[in-house]
């Protein structure tokens, strides 16, 4: 699909072709799609590299046009193993036009795309990637906030499990995290390249824009740093939870087990066919009965004192 956009009197609008200033937001593109870009002026593989999932954060320049591949955050629902994942975003920049290329949708583009940013021109390119570049690193730590959020429920839930249910939820969210560590990493590098090459130096504000940029990146990486370190942390503890919960229903059902046979191994005896003690007493039922009740209650008396009832 492919959606043209640029500012106009009342904000941004769209329009049919492109023209100069404009913003070619194109996402997942079919092969014919892809031709008509080429026919632009567009080069294949600068149209395709974001399309591959596993594609990281780099810059080329080719011919007059520069290629940022940022790597942004997805998500993708609750009922997957990886609730939060990231996924390739290219940028190219030319002398007139800026295209933008995902395999799906996500809310930074969605959030460009609606108009709503303040102060958004597509006709000042660097200040449009940069905005963009910002945006990512800030729906990162909105993410973030949401898996913080997630995992303190689960923590709840956790202290009174002894299933692995919520383990491995816990354990969905730290894919998610390593993900974004990877992510966050390779778009630092990026950042630090594009501020060696001097792309950004041509006006002072885009310069300070890009440092805000990287420290909002660095930010995120901490976040995630710590996110993880802590969730991982929790997951062994918790996987100790409830291994000892566990051990505390069995030896629980062992102690019941245990007090519900002395009875039976008394009156077993009391079921031969020989001669016993009490057998011809007319109190030898009653003494038998006290006999292993005081029997059975020393069981619990002493399982109580060692803490398995």
């Amino acid at each position: 699909m492919i959606t043209i956009f640029k500012n106009g009197e009342i904000g941004l609008l769209t329009q049919v072709e492109p023209t100069s200033g404009c913003w070619i937001n194109v996402i997942d593109p079919t092969p014919e799609e892809i031709s008509q870009l080429q026919a632009l002026g567009f080069q294949h593989d600068f149209l395709t590299y974001p399309l591959d999932l596993d594609e990281q954060a780099h810059t080329e320049r080719e011919d007059g046009e520069i290629l940022i591949v940022l790597r942004i955050p997805y998500y993708q629902g609750e009922n997957v193993d990886v609730p939060y994942t990231t996924l390739p975003l290219g940028i190219i920049l030319t002398d007139r036009l800026i295209l933008t290329v995902c395999k799906h949708d996500n809310e930074i583009l969605q959030g460009f795309a609606s108009g709503r940013m303040r102060d958004l021109s597509t006709t000042k390119r660097n200040r449009f990637i940069l905005r963009m570049l910002l945006k990512s690193a800030q729906v990162y730590l909105a993410h973030l906030k949401e898996i913080n959020k997630i995992v303190d429920a689960l923590e709840d839930q956790l202290q009174l499990s002894t299933r692995n249910k919520e383990v491995m939820e816990l354990l969905k969210y730290q894919k998610s995290l390593t993900y974004f560590t990877t992510a966050l990493k390779s778009n630092e590098l990026m950042m630090e390249r594009l501020q060696r090459s001097q792309l950004f130096k041509t006006y002072p504000d885009d310069e300070d824009l890009l440092e805000d940029v990287l420290i909002e990146n660095q930010q995120a990486i901490e976040m995630t740093n710590i996110a993880s370190n802590i969730l991982s942390s929790m997951m062994d503890a918790f996987a100790s939870i409830i291994s000892n919960n566990l051990n505390t229903v069995m030896k629980f059902l062992t102690s019941v087990t245990i007090v519900l046979s002395l009875p039976v191994l008394v009156t077993s005896f009391y079921g031969m066919n020989v001669g016993l003690p009490l057998q011809e007493h007319p109190l030898g039922f009653l003494v038998i009965l006290v006999l292993t009740f005081v029997i059975s209650l020393s069981a619990v008396y002493i399982f109580w004192k060692r803490d398995w009832f």
